[in-house]
């Protein structure tokens, strides 16, 4: 007997099937703003997440900042290995929720398409340049990346992904997103997958960013004695044997507080959704706050943790150094391009009358890798070095 292949439709129906209520099924999608035709054997989102894996900008988070700069040392995190850090932490919510896990993941390799280099020192840079002219910020940038900035296709511009990636786009916050700019027109219920990934971003960098800065030696380990999720977790772990390094036992706390974090927004996501009676995706339409969030008892213990990382990582001399120096980087650059915008390449020229010299000379700046935008700085500010 010849084995068949599982069909899209097949892959829809076993949605129906086994996903909650109120996931959202991609049959049921609000679809693409330049209609296709659907794939055999791949959901809408499946489509989705490999656009994202292929596209340019996706491609250039390895070499992007996530706290240390990449010269720094090779061992840290990158946007790109927090990126797919996120994106595990989300299938993990996901699928005990019983969300769409390909939406979930789609949105989480997306999210951080918008930032600039070097993090959000790069990020403050552009929207203070551009404050007159449109304003940055990345989610809004992230968004022009996958409708315009992407050139892949003959018959429309960008990756034409779905709406509800897209809208996980713009809708993507986290407590250093608290400023937004630009409109949210997309259609469509705040979804649980895209809280979901929201919660995971955040169980991410605060997790892998203390990993970090305990390895960097900015933070040591009397920094978390006053932080009762570090000393809880800490307790409930044996570092008796012997041979088990600093670095095996770093780990092990960090992957315990990981998994403590994520136990807990999932207990505590299922009890909202049961107490809001929520019984469909449109049921979200109603609601005025998350679903997908920490209990309360978990936010207080993590709190003192982010004070620290806020503290004593994020404001370190040498943190605070590496992204001053960034910002000068960065304006500088941006001031050399725009004084005279023949110096862009000339596929950026070329989009000036369109666009205007200030967004094209900030969408040439954000799509910038940390490495490169070195490169054109030592280009244009070291007399000996070739141009």
């Amino acid at each position: 007997m010849t084995p068949k292949i599982l069909t899209r439709r097949e892959i829809e129906d076993r949605e129906s099937a086994l996903l909650a209520p109120y996931g959202m099924k991609s049959g049921d999608s609000r679809g693409r703003v330049y209609p296709e035709e659907e794939h055999p054997y791949r959901s809408a989102y499946q489509r989705d997440k490999d656009r994202i894996i292929y596209s340019t900008a996706f491609r250039r988070l390895e070499y992007k900042t996530q706290v240390f700069v990449n010269h720094e040392g090779d061992y840290y995190r990158t946007r790109l290995t927090h990126t797919l850090e996120v994106a595990q932490i989300s299938r993990t919510i996901a699928q005990a929720l019983k969300l769409n896990e390909e939406l979930v993941e789609a949105i989480a390799l997306a999210h951080d398409l918008g930032h600039t280099p070097f993090g959000h020192s790069g990020e403050d840079a552009l929207e203070e340049l551009m404050k007159d002219h449109g304003g940055f910020d990345h989610n809004s940038h992230g968004l022009r990346v996958v409708d315009l900035l992407e050139e892949r296709y003959p018959s429309f511009p960008g990756l034409n992904l779905t709406a509800e990636v897209r809208r996980g786009i713009i809708r993507h916050s986290s407590p250093f997103d608290l400023k937004r700019m630009g409109t949210d027109n997309i259609q469509g219920a705040n979804l649980l997958e895209i809280q979901v990934v929201n919660m995971a971003d955040e169980i991410a960098y605060d997790n892998h960013d203390l990993d970090d800065g305990l390895k960097s030696g900015l933070l040591n380990e009397d920094d978390m004695s006053g932080c009762p999720l570090w000393s809880d977790t800490a307790k409930k772990l044996d570092f008796s044997c012997p041979g088990i390094s600093k670095q095996i036992q770093r780990s092990q706390m960090v992957r315990n507080l990981i998994n403590i974090q994520v136990s807990d927004v999932i207990q505590n996501s299922l009890e909202r959704i049961d107490s809001f009676g929520i019984r469909s995706v449109n049921d979200l339409e109603k609601l005025n706050e998350p679903v997908i969030v920490f209990s309360p008892e978990m936010d207080e213990k993590r709190s003192p943790m982010r004070d620290v990382l806020m503290n004593k990582l994020y404001k370190h001399y040498r943190v605070v150094r590496m992204s001053n120096k960034a910002t000068r980087f960065l304006k500088s650059l941006f001031n050399v391009y725009l004084d005279d915008t023949r110096q862009l390449p000339p596929q950026a020229q070329e989009e000036i009358p369109k666009r205007g010299k200030y967004r094209v000379v900030c969408d040439y700046m954000a799509g910038m890798t940390d490495r490169y935008a070195l490169d054109q700085y030592k280009k244009f500010f070291e007399p000996y070095e070739r141009v």
